[in-house]
Parts: C-alpha cells; sequence; structure tokens
C-alpha cells in the first residue's frame, strides 16, 4: 500500500513577497473545524528562524494565508525559531506542540488557542532534554493527557494531569536495523483513533538520510504497547521537490486526519515547500492487520 500524492502538488510555497516565509515553507499542522481546514505551518526567511504561519481553505487543497506570523519566536528555548507544529483539540481548545530551537538545543513545547490565530504559549513541556516530535493525543487516556515525544533515537510518550508537568515516559518502538527506519523513528501527526486502537502515521530515516513515512497500530488502552507495524513503508521521496531542496530527500508530515472515508497527510518536500498524499482509510487499516 502506498499514499497518493495530489495531482496539484504543491499546495503551498514560499512567499517571497513576505520576509518571514520567503525562504521556505514546510512541516505543518492541520486541523477541521466548523467546515473549514486550518492549517500552521513552518515558514523560514532567509535568516533561517522559523516562524508559524496561518492557511485557510474550503477543500483542504486551495489555501489562503494571512501576511503575519500567527507564533513567533520569543525566549530563552526559542531564540533560533519555533518549529513542526502539531494540532489536537481537547474539549473545545486547540493545543499546538511545536519545537522551541535555541543554543539550549531543541525543547518539546505546547501553545492553546480557541480560534487557531491567537495563541498563548502554555510551557515548555520537557524543558531539561533535548525533544521533539510531539503531539497530544485527542483524548484522555485513563483519565489523563497522553503525549507522544521522541527521545532519539525513538518514539515516546508520557502522562501528565495538567499539561504542563509531564511524566510516566514509556518506549513506543524505536529504529529497525537495516530497515527503511534504521537510524531513527518520530511520529508525524497526532494519532487517528479508530476500533482496532490508534493509528499512527511516522517517519522512519536510513543509513543515507532519507526521510519515509510508515504506519502503526497501537493498543487503544495502552498505546505504548504496538499491536501492528508493516515491514515496508507508505511514502517515500519521488518528486524532484522531494528529492531537491534545503534537506534533500524528504517527505515529513506533522499533520494526519480522516477526510470522509480517506487517510490525509500533509507534508513537507525536503524542507522547501507542502505536499498532501491520502489513501483509503480502510485500505490503511487491512495494510496494518496484514503486517
Amino acid at each position: 500500500m502506498k499514499f497518493k500524492r495530489y495531482s496539484g502538488n504543491p499546495i503551498l510555497l514560499p512567499n517571497p513577497a513576505h520576509e518571514w516565509e520567503a525562504l521556505n515553507v514546510f512541516n505543518c499542522a492541520v486541523i477541521c473545524h466548523n467546515g473549514l481546514f486550518h492549517m500552521l505551518y513552518r515558514a523560514q526567511g532567509l535568516h533561517y528562524k522559523s516562524s508559524i504561519g496561518y492557511a485557510v481553505s474550503i477543500d483542504g487543497l486551495n489555501w489562503s494565508r494571512l501576511d503575519r506570523p500567527v507564533l513567533s519566536y520569543g525566549g530563552e528555548y526559542e531564540t533560533r525559531g519555533v518549529e513542526d507544529p502539531r494540532i489536537t483539540e481537547i474539549d473545545g481548545i486547540f493545543y499546538m506542540t511545536y519545537t522551541g530551537y535555541s543554543p539550549h538545543g531543541t525543547r518539546a513545547s505546547i501553545a492553546q488557542s480557541t480560534n487557531l490565530i491567537e495563541w498563548k504559549k502554555l510551557c515548555v513541556a520537557l524543558p531539561d532534554e533535548d525533544n521533539k516530535d510531539h503531539a497530544l493525543f485527542p483524548e484522555k487516556i485513563k483519565g489523563r493527557y497522553c503525549m507522544f515525544h521522541r527521545r532519539p533515537p525513538s518514539i515516546w510518550l508520557c502522562y501528565s494531569d495538567d499539561l504542563i508537568h509531564w511524566n510516566d515516559h514509556q518506549l513506543v518502538f524505536g529504529p529497525r536495523e537495516d530497515h527503511w527506519d534504521g537510524l531513527k523513528v518520530g511520529i508525524s501527526g497526532p494519532p487517528i483513533k479508530t476500533p482496532e486502537g490508534w493509528l499512527l502515521v511516522y517517519h522512519g530515516v536510513d543509513a543515507r538520510n532519507v526521510y519515509r513515512q510508515g504506519l502503526a497500530l497501537l493498543d487503544p488502552e495502552n498505546p505504548a504497547h504496538v499491536l501492528a507495524r508493516p515491514a515496508d513503508w507508505v511514502m517515500a521521496p519521488e518528486e524532484p521537490w522531494e528529492i531537491v531542496g534545503d534537506v534533500p530527500n524528504v517527505v515529513f508530515s506533522c499533520a494526519t486526519l480522516v477526510v470522509g472515508d480517506e487517510l490525509w497527510i500533509y507534508y513537507g518536500g525536503a524542507d522547501r515547500v507542502i505536499g498532501q498524499a491520502s489513501c483509503a482509510l480502510d485500505e490503511a487499516m487491512a495494510f496494518l492487520k496484514g503486517s
């Protein structure tokens, strides 16, 4: 099974009219709300410091965007930018998990909003370690918030009572030697709840630093328990703009959502532009069950 790319890709390009997004736009979060698709995307100008922009769409493929960032860097842990947003709605509040980048390294951070445009920075969730590739589950598990994160080179999760203090860290899975995901792994978008368990799209990196996308299925009550993880990938760099860019040979997603009976992802191509791809949801579940 493989994801099918939208024929009109790439769907978002850098805008030279705006200095803050003149160089690269990539690694976006997307959520559906009130009949619209809302995108939060990572943008870079010539100084290479990232900020987060906002775009909106009726169909999820054609976008209009604001002319200013909705989240900018600032503070001790963000002096070099804010990166790679992922969006989860919990009890009517939108939470953006994003990476703060500074001389301290990378820090897993969280912001919140009620309208997807005005954001309040909530916390640095894991202030004492280099960490990223984090996203909140869309509901509590056994009464606690649950969040994926990455302790290199593996995917982990942790729990919290207040979204600020995180503990009970558990390994989910790591790289597989000599596979397409043999160097390191990290989540893509937030997980999707299905009757069979949590559907997770994740990225894997091989020894040549090629980024691909894969699927896993996790236990609904204990998502640290992997129910299925097929050996094959579902998407790899193929298009020229996925192979050549600021970082070559990359398809990197931060957005996973169900649209009708399809599974959609949005992804950055070579850290330069944004594309969309999809597959039938039942095809993805059959791929997982057959692994």
